[in-house]
């Protein structure tokens, strides 16, 4: 079990992680995109950490909290994507302050279910789900009791996923119009996606 403190600092990790990274995702988005994801995810990160910090409620309202935060933002395509995603986490979270490996499962499971059903996209697209589907179905496949080796196995399938995507043309939003020439660069949705998860992985 982990406490909601514990998942708390974990999302903080996460969003630290993502935040640092605005630099590279910039530069990522610059070459076929509008160059705004890494200001985009700045802002998506630094609204998820402020409000689990400020969360005074169970694990459900935390998750709720931070999916609030986000869709208040102004940006690009990633802040209901986000929104999405976080909302679906709440709606699979425990009313409670701790959860077990199979309450985190559930997290994900209900997180990926209503982010699969608003994106569409599927691996090989070029997009955040790219690094999203790989470390869900890690989550979902993992046989253990460890919370701790449950988001290792999670980022390490996201990374991959992540670096996957460079293999990829783009088929979805400016970047599609690129063609082939986006293959060969990581896609900046899946980086950032695959940041987050990495700093769910450290304790």
């Amino acid at each position: 079990m982990i406490s909601k403190k514990e998942l708390a600092s974990r999302f903080v990790n996460a969003c630290e992680n993502v935040i640092a990274a605005e630099g590279e995702l910039t530069e990522i988005d610059s070459k076929f995109g509008d160059a705004d994801h890494g200001l985009t995810m700045h802002k998506i990160g630094a609204a998820i950490k402020d409000a689990v910090c400020a969360a005074d409620g169970n694990i459900k309202e935390m998750l709720d909290d931070a999916a609030m935060a986000v869709m208040g933002l102004n940006g690009g395509s990633a802040v209901p994507l986000w929104n999405t995603w976080l909302d679906g986490m709440q709606e699979g979270a425990p009313e409670a302050e701790e959860v077990d490996v199979e309450g985190l499962k559930a997290i994900f499971a209900a997180a990926f279910e209503e982010l699969d059903d608003m994106s569409g996209a599927k691996v090989g697209d070029k997009t955040m789900m790219d690094a999203v589907i790989p470390a869900s179905q890690a989550i979902a496949d993992y046989a253990g009791d460890s919370e701790s080796e449950l988001f290792a196995v999670a980022a390490e399938a996201a990374l991959k996923g992540a670096e996957n995507s460079k293999n990829f043309v783009s088929k979805f939003g400016r970047a599609k119009s690129y063609g082939q020439k986006t293959i060969g660069t990581p896609d900046a949705g899946a980086v950032s996606m695959s940041k987050f998860f990495e700093g769910l992985a450290k304790a």
